[in-house]
């Protein structure tokens, strides 16, 4: 176990050294942008002088410093707007229409969306004269903003997917180890159960007329079907039609052998067969669990009743106690394994059965109802075919 342990620690950590390097990403993304948008700012004030410079010159001034200003922006959009508002130039923007009219609305429409941004730069010529130069950010600081999200996408992805398959392998490693201590405990049953056999044989012939000799037989019989059931976790059973009034019945009996008188065990079966396909010796496991349940939460004292029934969409079996209840909070948690209230329980019981109906038989297994004090009711529904 300790290999399997050190695989799943570092799962975790190279789940939690990810999630640490998308965030670093995220943090120099961020950053990064940030920069840029700076950077953009720097580059508008300064094609803005080279527009003040453009409309302020005369003859004798050099441009050719200006128009390289001018012309080198080619990834910002720009609009340029007068004093009264009115288009005087754009840049860098993908816009179309029917009509020239309809084309300076489109940009001046944009404008004015940079303009409500704080993306606007205005050069005073004089008197009431004046220009603003509009400006958004570039095609590649857009997809740089918008990256960090991506990221954060794909990291989100990537945990649910690292934790889900940390519980599917969790899930294996449990199967496993079920699995092995099954065909283990089937195994070794196997030598004392047929040396069993063999010595009953040999006392019926020396007593044949012994009274307890019978009774030794229906043990050993029992022994049996205990190592068949383990033999059968971990492999797909074929559950095939069978008789629940007979299935049930056979428990009911081998539970009340065996319990204390002061233990009522009631048995509410329909008249006519109850067919449903079902792994008979599994399922007999399955109703065993829950009366020794209902018994040990009884504490030796009180009734169970066992309530089986054809319904519309299936074929419900009920087993009803007088214990001591569970509280609400715990009805799904009673399936985990490891959940016990007893002091020297392994808390196998439950899960097992759960294991058996769902996954063997498709069928599903919950605690119906409970009552602190008064007793609680499992519910097991059968898929009729």
């Amino acid at each position: 176990m300790q290999w399997i342990n050190r695989i799943r620690q570092v799962k975790i950590i190279l789940v939690v050294l990810a999630v640490v390097l998308s965030v670093a990403s995220l943090v120099v993304s961020n950053f990064l942008v940030r920069d840029l948008k700076v950077e953009e700012q720097r580059k508008m004030e300064i094609w803005a002088e080279a527009m003040r410079s453009l409309n302020n010159a005369d003859e004798t001034t050099d441009l050719t410093l200006v128009w390289t200003v001018l012309n080198s922006n080619n990834t910002i959009p720009v609009v340029v707007l007068d004093s009264g508002g009115r288009v005087q130039d754009y840049r860098n923007m993908e816009v179309s229409a029917a009509s020239p009219a309809s084309l300076d609305s489109l940009v001046l429409h944009s404008a004015q969306s940079m303009k409500q941004a704080g993306r606007a730069i205005r050069i005073n010529f004089g008197d009431n004269d004046y220009m603003e130069i509009c400006y958004a950010d570039s095609l590649i600081l857009t997809r740089l903003a918008w990256w960090p999200y991506v990221q954060l996408g794909v990291v989100l992805i990537f945990v649910v997917v690292a934790i889900f398959a940390l519980l599917s392998s969790k899930r294996a490693e449990q199967n496993k180890v079920w699995v092995g201590l099954s065909k283990e405990t089937a195994h070794q049953l196997g030598t004392p159960i047929s040396s069993l056999m063999a010595w009953h044989e040999v006392l019926q012939e020396n007593y044949p007329d012994d009274e307890l000799l019978p009774e030794m037989g229906k043990d050993i019989k029992r022994l049996q079907r205990i190592a068949e059931r383990f033999s059968k976790i971990g492999s797909q059973p074929e559950p095939k039609p069978e008789n629940l009034n007979e299935v049930l019945n056979n428990v009911m009996q081998y539970i009340s052998r065996r319990t204390s008188n002061r233990i009522t065990m009631n048995c509410n079966l329909p008249a006519e067969p109850l067919i449903a396909p079902v792994s008979a010796p599994l399922f007999e496991w399955v109703i065993e669990n829950l009366c020794k349940n209902a018994i040990d939460a009884m504490e030796g004292k009180g009734s169970i009743t066992l309530t089986a029934k054809e319904e519309p969409d299936c074929i419900s079996v009920e087993v009803s106690d007088t214990g001591k209840g569970i509280p609400k909070k715990r009805f799904s948690s009673v399936f985990t394994p490891g959940y016990t209230t007893k002091e020297r329980g392994w808390g196998l019981g439950l899960s097992l059965a759960k294991r058996i109906v769902e996954e063997y038989h498709n069928g599903r297994i919950f605690v119906k109802n409970s009552e602190i004090g008064k007793g609680t009711t499992f519910r097991v529904e059968l898929k009729k075919h």
